[in-house]
């Protein structure tokens, strides 16, 4: 069995069975997740689904000095596992040190490739996506999907660099036959089939495929971006990518934040556009029926799809805080169809940006719910960018780093992490969805909200189903913030009347007021119902 870190094992025994959006704890930050369904190595017989992501945690950049995967059992996606620290480049060949401060490289977004060795054990290969000069072809390899990893693809002429022809964000695909093809670009998209024996050179008497699919600032529709991904489905390759949308597309400015694909009865093409896989601007309409974003409108995103136990899965990610560098891991439901056969089309559905994650019976109203799992998000003043930073003029998400030498208690996603804050007037804060189910049998249902009031005077209304009568909510309880109250975090509790007549799913939203425009009226930590 896999010697595990103590941060690990204490993860492994403390998870908590939940598995909302973000999926993983509040306080881990992995995006660019590329999600497969693997045997576990501990348990033959038994599968388990592995993330493998690049790790934001160096806060003032894109990424980290290292790779970790966290894995969950495919019959059980409430019981994510932390699996600890898979890949983190510090040495070459000859064992001396890559930088002499003895830091690892940094590390962007992954994909993982499986084969059959010569003697029938599966193999795994990781490509890291190693930003270093003269190690970006870096590839590793195990012989268990949650390593550790060894590079594999040494020069034999310089032991501090590595060889092969992949480039940026590189995914790799293992056909049926055994064939291996790789893909990877930035702007410009590339892909080759490689040769089996180094998994990572192009395969002699073959050629790079270069502008597989078009990319963005070539006309058409594919306009892709970044963020190659790779998958088989039935006898169809389906390509996906972050795409560029056209300024205007969608009723909105440009943006590299959506994931599209392509799908092709050739593993090198010519592919065919198929559409938006997620749209991370969570993109709605408006009372006057205007195109908004619900969240960050900026940002950039990868991931791709999985097939777990029938059911299929977008993985993505979300942009938290005021920069570009704390993303965590999103997941939402969709529907894949093929039609087999030469020509046949593929089908993939648009997932919906959503706070149940994998909890697709909708979030338990009776759990404490942190601020954090928040999915709708407005500013009444828009919000800003000047790459890497946002500018709010309303609520967003805080990222809150986990410290285990000040943290006490059980890793668990109950702990409210990463508050809502910045909640001025005109800011709309909503969590799609609940299932009322949970509170048919109370004669009177109320919120207990915990929040820090900031010196203003104001109110929340507590909205269902809509955050407007225009958009089909109803209002159900209003909290009164004062500004004399105690610039502490306080439990607030409040009637919701008509509550306890709601079944199923709903969605909740919070409206902001305030006579203080721009002033933040409170932080919100976390808020349950009750009965009463």
């Amino acid at each position: 069995m896999k010697k595990l870190s103590s941060l690990a094992l204490m993860a492994l025994v403390c998870c908590l069975a939940v598995a909302q959006n973000p999926y993983l704890p509040l306080w881990e930050f992995i995006p660019d997740g590329e999600p497969y369904v693997f045997e576990d190595p501990d348990c033959p017989g038994k599968y388990r689904v592995y993330v493998y992501g690049s790790h934001d945690n160096i806060i003032t950049a894109y990424c980290g000095r290292d790779q970790v995967v966290w894995s969950a059992p495919v019959d059980d996606l409430t019981a994510w596992r932390y699996d600890g620290i898979i890949f983190s480049p510090k040495t070459d060949a000859s064992g001396k040190l890559l930088h002499e401060n003895g830091e690892a490289d940094v590390l962007f977004a992954p994909d993982v490739a499986v084969k059959k060795d010569a003697e029938g054990k599966t193999m795994y290969y990781l490509y890291p996506n190693d930003q270093c000069g003269g190690r970006q072809n870096l590839i590793a390899v195990s012989d268990r999907p949650d390593g550790p990893f060894e590079v594999c693809n040494w020069s034999k002429s310089n032991p501090a660099e590595t060889e092969g022809v992949l480039g940026f964000d590189p995914a790799v695909f293992v056909d049926d036959d055994g064939r291996v093809y790789g893909y990877w670009g930035f702007g410009t998209s590339h892909g080759a089939e490689l040769d089996p024996e180094t998994m990572a050179s192009v395969k002699p008497g073959t050629e790079i495929v270069t502008d597989m699919i078009p990319g963005f600032k070539e006309p058409g529709v594919f306009r892709f971006f970044e963020a190659s991904s790779i998958r088989k489905i039935e006898d169809k390759y389906v390509f996906i990518y972050s795409r560029f949308t056209e300024d205007g597309e969608f009723g909105l400015p440009t943006s590299n934040y959506t994931l599209a694909y392509a799908y092709s009865d050739n593993p090198l093409g010519p592919f065919t556009y198929g559409g938006t896989i997620i749209d991370a601007r969570a993109r709605d309409v408006d009372e006057n029926g205007k195109t908004i974003p619900t969240a960050n409108p900026y940002g950039n995103t990868h991931g791709s799809i999985a097939c777990i136990e029938g059911k299929w899965w977008v993985f993505y990610h979300r942009q938290t805080g005021t920069d570009e560098y704390s993303r965590q891991a999103m997941v939402s439901p969709i529907e894949v169809t093929v039609e087999k056969g030469k020509g046949g089309k593929v089908t993939i559905t648009e997932g919906e940006y959503n706070s149940e994650g994998f909890l697709t019976e909708g979030l338990n109203p009776l759990y404490k719910t942190p601020a954090g799992w928040a999915c709708y998000l407005t500013n009444p003043d828009g919000i800003g960018q000047k790459f890497p930073n946002f500018f709010f003029t309303g609520s967003y998400v805080q990222p809150v780093r986990f410290n285990p030498e000040s943290f006490q208690g059980p890793f668990n996603q109950k702990q409210p992490f990463c508050p809502v804050v910045n909640n001025t007037s005109g800011s709309v804060v909503g969590y799609k969805y609940f299932n009322f189910d949970h509170t048919a049998a109370f004669s009177r249902v109320a919120l207990q909200m915990t929040l820090q009031p900031q010196g203003v005077d104001g109110t929340i209304e507590v909205w269902i189903d809509g955050p407007t009568k225009a958009k089909g909510g109803k209002k159900i309880a209003t909290v009164e913030v004062k500004a004399s109250a105690p610039q502490v975090m306080t439990s607030f509790l409040t009637d919701c009347k008509g509550l306890q007549r709601y079944h199923g799913k709903h969605a909740i939203f919070f409206r902001f007021q305030s006579a203080i425009h721009g002033k933040s009226i409170c932080t919100l930590s976390d808020f349950h119902f009750t009965q009463i």
